[in-house]
This record gives structure tokens, C-alpha cells and sequence, in this order.
């Protein structure tokens, strides 16, 4: 079975898209093989490209979610650009925009249009609130919508709630819209007909809120805000360490805990405790727990205390920031570091997260520049010389 091609080889996808949530559903899309042609505006595209200039002069965000893509610039509001476009999808299988609500409607590009047109089409609309609905024209930004589905009110300290390190609502809608067109791509395998695929940032965050939800609506209370701690579970938190790090430790049941008393913390008699010996019992008494916890840990090095733990059979782990991820041992023995090209040089990326055995490696192609193949696509669609030098003239194509 060595060999395999990618499994998206052959599939065309045309993707409207700005920002995160889009883009990081066709990326996947891209790793896996797809063709993804990027229609960005003429005026500086994507406006993720602008966010910021850290990786060596380009944007981090894009860089991170628009690899291995074909970029045309076209001015949409010209009929001659939406031309293009549409001759685009013609020969389409998959078509994915996350214009501002209501724009793809007014420009003919909405799901439910596209796929009366071309009924083996699949056409994904990814949207803050969804088509419908008191919320359907918010602006939804990433924050916005982790405030709105509560991800903020369980993230942070007792003090103060924060929103999550990461565009986690942007990640959950593209990740959504990503297996939606896996899920729409075998349904067309078997029936020959695509179909629209509706993905909202609010209903995919609110699907991950999952545990605090049922939690909170079957008759518990919500989390509490407890930091790096857990809410119903004791000890489970970050400790410092002698040499200034942090150690964070697991303890799942009383049988773990007995192991911690005794082999890490030299403190047996707590193992059965009436006042530790139990979960119940340890969060009640939870800033005892910590602090004897802390003690013991604060006495060790990092590298002593994970040993210790891990010798324990204790769940552990090294608080890292992001240069110590770049360096992270289990990445490097798994070989999952790669470079990409770019505008700017080659630059290092990680293998997306789906392996497949026996088949072609992900196909992490390059970052594009702005309508870096805007000529050869617009040959491709049919146009001619005259009608491209028209385009580029008259500022509808760049």
C-alpha cells in the first residue's frame, strides 16, 4: 500500500476567504492534496496579511493558514472579476467563502445559489452567527464570539476571566468546515450531487463548550474559574520549581495520590489522611494540598521533579512557552519540523497533524504572494491577452 497518493489529489477547491476561520479550513484541505485557488482583493488582499510583519517580514497568521495556495486578485464589485470567479467554480468541486454577511448573497456566491447552479458543487458558507437569526448580521470577531458562547466566563483566574491564548472560535469553525467538505465529498462519492455546508463560529464553540455546558444545565453549577487549576479535581495545578519553572501535575484518582504521598512528596501517612485521602476531601482542602505539594516540588529542579513524578507513575508535564514548543523533544524525534516557501525565503512549519501511514507526506506547499498566479488563472479561465491587459489596466485583476 506504499504510495498512496494524497487523498484530496484531483479536487479543485475556489476559496473567497479573509482572516482565520476560512483559511484555515482550505489549508487543511491544501495539506491534503486539494488545489485551493485564494481569490483576495486587489487592494491588499487577505487583510490577515496585514496583521503583522513577525515571520521575517510577512504575517504570522497568514503564513500559518494559506500554505500550499494559488492567489488571484481580483476586484469582486467589477462584474468582469466576478466573471472570473465564477468561470473559477465552474470547473470547481468545492467552493468556500467567509465574506461579511450578506456579500456573498449580493455577489451570487451564497451556497444555496451556487449549488442550484452546479449540483455536484460544494459550497460552504462560514458565518459569525449563522444565515439566520436575531445575531445573523453581528459582527463576529474571535473574541466576540468566545465571550458569546462562554468560553471566557470558565478561562482565567477566580478574578478575572480572559479569553483564550489562541483564535479559538476562528479554529473551531475551520476545523467544522474542513470535515464538512471531507463529509460532503463522500456523500457526492455516493450520490453524485454536493450540496451546501453551513458552518457558524458561535455553534462550533458552543459544541467544544460541551462539558461545562451539560455540566451547567443538568442541574450542576458552572465551573469556577480556577486558573492552571481544575475545578472538582485535587492536586491538578502548575508548581514552581527551584530552578524557576513550573511543573504541572495530575492526579486522577486516590490510588495516585497515595503514590504521590509516598514517592515524591516522602510524606506516606497522607496517603490515608481523612483529610487528604480522598479527591473530595483534597479539594476541600485544596490550598493544603497545594501547598504540600508545592513544598516537595519547590525543593527539586524541573528536571528532578518530572523524573520523580514520572518514576511515580504520576501524569506530568514541563510548562513551555512557545520557543521552548519550537524546540520540543517529541517534535524533533518525530521529525515533524518541515520548511515551506515563501515571498520571503523558506520558512519553518509543522506537519499538519494528520498522518497517514503508507501514503505521500502532507503536501504543505508554499505561502503565496499577493496574485502571485492571478496570470496563469486567468489563462486558464480562457481569457485572452487583450481582455488580461484590459483587467490589469482597469485595476480588476492584480
Amino acid at each position: 500500500m506504499d504510495g498512496l497518493p494524497p487523498p484530496l489529489e484531483g479536487v479543485t477547491v475556489v476559496a473567497v476567504e479573509q482572516a482565520v476561520a476560512a483559511p484555515f479550513a482550505t489549508r487543511q484541505l491544501a495539506d491534503l492534496g486539494a488545489r485551493v485557488i485564494k481569490v483576495e482583493r486587489v487592494d491588499g488582499g487577505d487583510f490577515a496579511r496585514g496583521y503583522d510583519t513577525a515571520a521575517a517580514g510577512l504575517a504570522s497568521h497568514f503564513v500559518w493558514c494559506n500554505r500550499g495556495k494559488e492567489s488571484i486578485a481580483l476586484d469582486l464589485k467589477d462584474p468582469r472579476g466576478l466573471d472570473v470567479v465564477r468561470r473559477l467554480i465552474a470547473d470547481a468541486d468545492v467552493f468556500v467563502q467567509n465574506l461579511a454577511q450578506g456579500a456573498a448573497a449580493r455577489l451570487g456566491l451564497d451556497a444555496a445559489t451556487l449549488c442550484a447552479a452546479h449540483p455536484r458543487l460544494i459550497a460552504v458558507d462560514v458565518s459569525g452567527y449563522g444565515s439566520g437569526g436575531p445575531y445573523a448580521d453581528k459582527r463576529a470577531y474571535d473574541m466576540l464570539v468566545q465571550c458569546e458562547a462562554g468560553l471566557v466566563s470558565v478561562t482565567g483566574t477566580p478574578g478575572q476571566p480572559v479569553k483564550a491564548g489562541i483564535p479559538a472560535a476562528d479554529i473551531a469553525a475551520g476545523m467544522y468546515a474542513f470535515s464538512g467538505v471531507l463529509a460532503a465529498l463522500v456523500r457526492r462519492g455516493t450520490t453524485g450531487r454536493g450540496g451546501p455546508v453551513e458552518v457558524s463560529m458561535l455553534e462550533a464553540l458552543a459544541e467544544w463548550m460541551g462539558h461545562p455546558l451539560h455540566h451547567t444545565i443538568h442541574g450542576g453549577t458552572p465551573p469556577e474559574r480556577t486558573g492552571l487549576a481544575h475545578a472538582v479535581i485535587a492536586p491538578y495545578d502548575a508548581y514552581p520549581t527551584a530552578d524557576g519553572s513550573r511543573v504541572l501535575l495530575s492526579v486522577q484518582n486516590d490510588r495516585e495520590w497515595r503514590r504521590l504521598a509516598e514517592r515524591v512528596l516522602g510524606r506516606p501517612g497522607l496517603g490515608t489522611d481523612p483529610e487528604f485521602a480522598t479527591n473530595a476531601a483534597r479539594v476541600r482542602h485544596r490550598e493544603r494540598t497545594d501547598a504540600l505539594v508545592g513544598e516537595a516540588l519547590g525543593a527539586l529542579g524541573t528536571d528532578e521533579a518530572l523524573a520523580l513524578l514520572e518514576a511515580a507513575g504520576i501524569a506530568c508535564a514541563r510548562l513551555r512557552d512557545l520557543r521552548e514548543l519550537n524546540e520540543h523533544p517529541q517534535l524533533a524525534a518525530r521529525e515533524r519540523w518541515r520548511e515551506v516557501g515563501s515571498p520571503v525565503g523558506p520558512l519553518r512549519a509543522l506537519l499538519p497533524p494528520i498522518t497517514l501511514p503508507g501514503g505521500s507526506e502532507a503536501r504543505m506547499g508554499d505561502v503565496p504572494a499577493l496574485g502571485e498566479h492571478t496570470e496563469a488563472l486567468l489563462r486558464a479561465a480562457g481569457m485572452t491577452d487583450e481582455e488580461i491587459a484590459a483587467l490589469r489596466r482597469d485595476g480588476v485583476a492584480a
